[in-house]
């Protein structure tokens, strides 16, 4: 019998006080790196681009009057970065019978991602079977989706860009800070516009807690 693992749950308080953490901006007169002149020309600029020096806003594949802000800064709403993992029995003490769970399983790995820690995250970046992958859920569309988290040779850590399209997240990368439809694993703005990431198999099933 496949032997799971569950993420770790964290407290209310931690995560909020992870959340309120200032971010480290960069200067607002920051170059940007542009393959046009003005990729807003026309256009009140229309977001905040001390957080985006490395997004290529010249590429996109959807208009950015469908793009709205969700609230929060990027990472405002932390993404999981190496999680820790424990037991199903261990898990019971604070998951309910029937939780709501991510289960993957690679090369006889096995890990499950319960939603009511995804709520808080959206996004844990991990590695499963010795895949690299990044675990989604969207709390707004309620689409949870597992990807390959390397895109044309690079590995990528994905966040949260606090930014909508269609109700659904927007993530971004740390290596181009491309933007990335959820609900899709597409490119939609910047450097990797177009490119796809490779979806993999994933349930989201009910968790049976041992009695």
């Amino acid at each position: 019998m496949q032997k799971w693992m569950i993420v770790f749950g964290i407290s209310l308080i931690s995560m909020a006080v992870f959340a309120l953490q200032p971010l480290e901006l960069k200067s607002a007169d920051t170059q940007l790196q542009t393959t046009c002149p003005n990729p807003f020309e026309g256009m009140n600029q229309p977001y905040n681009l001390a957080f985006w020096p490395q997004t290529d806003f010249c590429k996109h594949s959807i208009p950015y009057n469908e793009i709205v802000s969700g609230g929060p800064p990027p990472d405002g709403i932390p993404p999981l970065d190496e999680p820790n993992f424990e037991s199903i029995k261990e898990a019971s003490v604070w998951l309910h019978d029937q939780s709501p769970v991510i289960a993957i399983e690679i090369n006889g790995e096995a890990k499950a991602y319960p939603l009511a820690i995804l709520i808080w995250h959206e996004i844990a970046n991990d590695i499963v079977g010795d895949t690299p992958v990044a675990v989604t859920f969207c709390p707004l569309c309620n689409s949870s989706i597992v990807f390959d988290r390397r895109a044309n040779g690079q590995l990528l850590r994905f966040g949260t860009t606090g930014n909508l399209h269609k109700s659904d997240l927007i993530m971004w990368d740390d290596v181009t800070q491309s933007w990335w439809q959820q609900f899709t694993g597409q490119g939609i703005v910047g450097t990797y516009t177009g490119t796809q990431l490779a979806m993999l198999p994933s349930l989201v099933i009910g968790l049976v807690l041992p009695t």
